[in-house]
């Protein structure tokens, strides 16, 4: 089955996290209706960072039974600076997006200067296959790109522990310690 993977990344203490949230291609238009749904006025998008616990408990519940799945890539990063820690994760995430057979990867993006970093190591772990795959990829900002939000959700959740990772339990997948 053809999926499309959005990729988001969160950090607590010395622990690096990478969030990809996974969805068919015919679930991509009712997902972003439903995200849109839940911006408060004035909103543009919705960031966990930025949200009170009881809205987060809102949010966490209505992302959870959505029609997506979720994987989270994680590493300490003590002997690593957070770019490495990042592009290890990345680099492994992308790989297995290609076994999955993603044929989009959205990227929430860092900043030009950042992003560059994510860019060499897409190429380094596609090497030869982005013409037999058909992947592409490119980073976008969040407000653009609604189902990012669910990657921020998911990473903010999982990174906090205790009763939000049960919350947002539900549409994790799989978790890969690095």
């Amino acid at each position: 089955m053809t999926i499309h993977a959005f990729i988001d990344e969160s950090a607590r203490g010395r622990t690096y996290l990478i969030t990809v949230t996974v969805s068919a291609p015919h679930e991509l238009g009712p997902v972003r209706r439903e995200l849109k749904g839940l911006l408060l006025p004035g909103e543009r998008e919705i960031h966990f960072k930025k949200t009170k616990n009881p809205r987060r408990r809102t949010l966490a519940d209505r992302m959870s039974s959505m029609p997506v799945t979720a994987h989270v890539y994680m590493t300490d990063y003590t002997s690593k600076t957070e770019e490495d820690a990042r592009q290890r994760c990345l680099d492994r995430t992308v790989r297995d997006l290609v076994v999955a057979g993603a044929r989009r990867i959205v990227l929430d993006s860092r900043q030009w200067h950042r992003d560059v970093h994510d860019k060499g190591t897409l190429q380094r772990a596609l090497g030869e296959r982005p013409s037999k795959t058909e992947l592409t990829y490119e980073h976008m900002e969040s407000p653009m790109e609604p189902i990012l939000w669910v990657s921020d959700a998911v990473g903010w959740c999982y990174g906090a522990g205790g009763a939000w990772k049960t919350r947002i339990g539900p549409i994790i997948e799989r978790v890969v310690e690095l």
